[in-house]
């Protein structure tokens, strides 16, 4: 951690007496470096404080002194200029001596104003940078596929892509700092504070559409990078970077451990591997939590504007009455006034046995009555009828236990109807009834969601583990043209393989969908004209066309 330690006096011209004059000095220097300018005279810097917003009169002297004391804390350097020649003495102690920003003073400056645009901006959550992440991923791809691409290519491709990442994590931070903060306003004016937090929710909804289906491209896409050898990639990337030779040391392992660290953070947004969580994921639970935090704050800002008073403020004017009230007897008088004892509930009952009572009894002294929890707690007097008959629920049970069966038959039956006898391709079912297309596109979609095992296939299982499919992409870019009675369904071709795992198929059933050879799979991304992870599920009926 010492490497990273930061001067102690790298910053102290921002918090001197003098601070305005030193950070405008700096100011200057930096616009100079803009225009290529390295090296600036004490009238140089003199006549442009005034185009950096410094417009205050300067002592003949102070400027010298201020200039000194940055060279004092290595933010400068001081510069003879012999080049020049000088009539005076004056004029030599004026213009012989020249000044430019160390390295030091260059990162100073940077930092003063990275924090200020930190200060000026906020953050957001832009869906246009994960697209163009994925975007800047397949141009590598393509890139590394040809091996004459150039070479310039890869390293300016590669820099937007690190851009756009860092323009991701630096506007997530920012937002879930703004968010928080939202979240723990209380105070503001109730409009303005419905309305932010109703546009916050409405942006946050937004954003998390379609969230898991960009950063599953996104994850898809760097698997296919790293597919053709990271290696590679920065190889290419430092010879087109053409770095500067300046120096005593070699940039290039700095260069390709900068990158390397780069990589790894794209990966631990998206790809962390070793079964981590991706920091997409988590964002996508912040979002949540905080629109259900949103949506909850704005229903009791609703409810309070509902209601002429809240229990709250009652109590808040009840404690400003007690601090005001001048005696203790006062204090208990408005005690038993707020939290004195309602009106009796119970002075309309009447005894068990009114006979045992003498006429004439004062109520202190007569026998007390009995008041049921229902009257003393809600208000009620009790009733008491005849017990209600229990209803007979044979028959609602035989009909739920039917209907079971039932559903469970016809299950069954789609699924001996979905069974094939090796892999067969989507684009040969043809045409299938829409349970059936629901049930494949149901287990296709899980299977599409899973990992890929290393025979390159996607495995997944129903719930009660009696059927498996194995899909596989067939890689030639067909799609698959289903039909059935409600639409036509189109997506990119799969081979897939079903399998009724531990159950025999019904007597009279047969697989309705033939075996088709599944053709080789070139590596390449997949075909763009429908989602990638679009399943597609169709049973077709028995004794169909589709398929043969």
């Amino acid at each position: 951690m010492a490497a990273r330690r930061v001067p102690p006096e790298m910053f102290r011209f921002a918090t001197e007496q003098n601070a305005d004059l030193y950070t405008a000095i700096l100011h200057v220097f930096g616009d100079a470096n803009e225009r290529l300018e390295t090296a600036l005279g004490l009238d140089d810097i003199d006549g442009r404080l005034a185009s950096v917003g410094f417009f205050r009169d300067l002592d003949p002297d102070e400027l010298g002194r201020a200039l000194a004391q940055l060279g004092k804390w290595q933010l400068l350097d001081v510069i003879q200029n012999h080049s020049a020649d000088y009539s005076t003495a004056a004029e030599y102690e004026r213009g012989n001596l020249h000044y430019s920003l160390t390295r030091r003073g260059e990162a100073a400056f940077a930092g003063v104003q990275h924090a200020l645009a930190v200060l000026a901006s906020a953050g957001a959550l832009q869906t246009a940078v994960l697209d163009a992440i994925t975007d800047r991923l397949d141009a590598l791809y393509g890139l590394l596929l040809e091996p004459t691409s150039a070479d310039r290519r890869v390293f300016t491709t590669l820099s937007e892509l690190e851009s756009h990442l860092e323009a991701l994590r630096s506007n997530t931070k920012q937002f879930n700092g703004e968010l928080q903060r939202l979240l723990r306003a209380e105070n503001a004016d109730l409009d303005t504070f419905h309305e932010v937090k109703r546009a916050t929710v409405t942006y946050l909804q937004e954003f998390v559409t379609d969230l898991d289906h960009r950063s599953r491209a996104i994850r898809d896409a760097i698997r296919r990078v790293e597919s053709l050898g990271v290696a590679t990639l920065r190889r290419r990337a430092l010879l087109g970077a053409e770095l500067s030779p300046m120096g005593a040391q070699d940039p290039a392992p700095a260069w390709l451990e900068h990158r390397r660290l780069r990589w790894e953070g794209l990966r631990l947004w998206f790809d962390p591997g070793d079964g981590a969580r991706p920091r997409a994921d988590e964002l996508h639970t912040v979002a949540r939590r905080a629109i259900v935090a949103l949506l909850a704050t704005l229903e009791r800002i609703g409810e309070s504007r509902r209601r002429s008073s809240s229990a709250a403020r009652d109590f808040q004017v009840l404690a400003r009455v007690f601090a005001a009230a001048p005696a203790e007897d006062d204090l208990h008088r408005l005690w038993g006034a707020a939290f004195g004892l309602t009106p009796a509930r119970h002075a309309h009952l009447r005894h068990t046995d009114p006979e045992l009572i003498p006429a004439g009894t004062s109520w202190a002294a007569a026998p007390s009555v009995e008041v049921s929890t229902l009257l003393r707690r809600g208000g009620r007097a009790e009733r008491f009828s005849r017990t209600g008959r229990v209803r007979d629920v044979a028959a609602v049970r035989r009909e739920r236990e039917e209907r079971a069966r039932r559903e469970r038959a016809e299950l069954e039956a789609v699924w001996a109807r979905l069974r094939t006898d090796g892999p067969v391709r989507l684009s040969a079912l043809g045409t299938l009834d829409h349970e059936a297309l629901a049930r494949l596109l149901d287990l296709l979609g899980q299977a599409l969601d899973g990992p890929v095992d290393s025979s390159g296939a996607r495995r997944a299982t129903t719930s009660d583990g009696q059927v498996e499919i194995v899909a596989r992409p067939t890689g030639d870019g067909r799609l698959a043209v289903i039909r059935t009675p409600r639409g036509v369904l189109t997506a990119p071709d799969h081979t897939v393989d079903i399998t009724l795992l531990g159950r025999p198929v019904a007597p009279g059933i047969q697989p309705s969908i033939v075996s088709v050879p599944a053709p080789p799979m070139p590596p390449g991304p997949p075909a763009r004209s429908a989602p990638a992870g679009s399943p597609i599920r169709t049973p077709v009926a028995p004794g169909s066309s589709a398929g043969r």
